[in-house]
């Protein structure tokens, strides 16, 4: 079993709401914060989050938990992204 699809059982175990998502290079999320639990597993590509100053890139292959509350914004990587996503509220990524 891929690693990917070990993630997407783990994440189903935790979360209401899991799906995949991409974006194209350059994608760009405005700052905003989530209202619960958001966890991420990067499979292609990469994001590049921004905590008020402090930045924090999650490349192929790499788990984030994006902190509950905290105000951030993103840009996506050069070779865009796909990402496993598990949602505490639903829409809240």
């Amino acid at each position: 079993m891929e690693l990917s699809e070990r993630y997407i059982q783990k994440l189903e175990r935790e979360f209401p709401f899991v799906f995949e998502w991409q974006d194209a290079a350059g994608t760009v999320y405005e700052e905003h914060a989530h209202a619960g639990k958001v966890s991420l597993y990067v499979t292609d590509g990469s994001i590049t989050f921004d905590f008020e100053g402090e930045l924090k890139e999650v490349k192929q292959n790499e788990h984030f938990d994006v902190p509950v509350g905290k105000l951030h914004s993103a840009v996506v990587g050069p070779k865009g992204w796909i990402v496993i996503v598990g949602e505490e509220v639903d829409g809240d990524s």
